[in-house]
């Protein structure tokens, strides 16, 4: 019984052995390679990498001449999305939390990363700004809408039991018509004349003459001499000539013939 109590320690304490051993070898591995899985809530470039919302392992290239090669697979390491080549970035405190820094990109296009750094190292990977951005507008969710008003009160009353239908007798379908009221008697109003008031006779108008004035003939008289004076000389002596002339060469030709004779 004792030997069997010894060989159940002992195989026992070789499977604690052995587990240690393989949890320190995963730790080690983990730590030269800085395997992490990261889960991004939106979609997220690296360089010119572009990864839709989900979870990604992210880890070294087993190199020992550079450190800074970085591989992106699926998330149980059956599918490499990509290798990229990153540079040194450097980090005064160093934080017990793996830390992901962004670039500031414009509303609407994937966030992208800047640097990783694995848990306790000063030195993490820093990515170049994408050349070619992502714009992610069209999958950006819509606003909510918001719910429509509830319906008033009066609408949602239930319609009334079967038995209180039937209990209730049914009312006519024709009723009885009220007697309608004679017609008033309509006054017809009679056109009467109205009395036209005498009309005042119209007041005589007197029309003022103009009197003749004592000084009319004078101002006639005058206007005629002056009309007189100032009318133009149109007569010419010349005419008076030629007939002078005539005369005289008429009794001239007479004493000629006389003195001929």
């Amino acid at each position: 019984m004792s030997s069997r109590r010894i060989g159940v320690s002992v195989s026992a304490l070789a499977g604690l052995v052995l587990a240690a051993s393989a949890v320190t070898f995963r730790a080690q591995a983990d730590q030269w390679d800085k395997m992490t899985l990261l889960t991004l809530d939106e979609p997220t470039q690296v360089s010119n990498t572009y990864l839709e919302p989900g979870t990604y392992m992210f880890k070294l290239v087993n190199s020992t001449s550079d450190r800074h090669i970085v591989q992106i697979f699926t998330p149980d390491r059956s599918r490499l999305i990509d290798t990229i080549l990153a540079i040194p970035a450097y980090r005064p405190f160093t934080p017990g939390d793996t830390e992901i820094t962004f670039w500031e990109t414009p509303p609407g296009s994937a966030r992208a990363v800047r640097a990783w750094y694995y848990p306790g190292d000063n030195y993490g990977q820093e990515f170049r700004y994408p050349t070619n951005l992502r714009q992610v507008s069209l999958v950006t969710p819509l606003p909510a809408i918001a719910p429509a008003p509830p319906a008033p009160e009066a609408s949602l009353t239930p319609p009334p039991a079967a038995d209180q239908l039937a209990a209730e007798p049914l009312a006519p379908q024709v009723a009885e018509q009220a007697p309608s009221p004679e017609p008033a008697p309509v006054e017809i109003a009679q056109n009467t004349a109205p009395e036209i008031a005498p009309q005042a006779e119209p007041t005589p108008v007197e029309i003022a003459q103009n009197a003749p004035q004592d000084n009319a003939p004078q101002q006639a008289a005058s206007s005629q001499s002056d009309d007189s004076q100032n009318l133009p000389k149109t007569a010419s002596p010349y005419p008076l000539f030629g007939l002078g002339g005539l005369f005289a060469l008429g009794l001239y030709g007479v004493l000629r013939i006389k003195a001929v004779a």
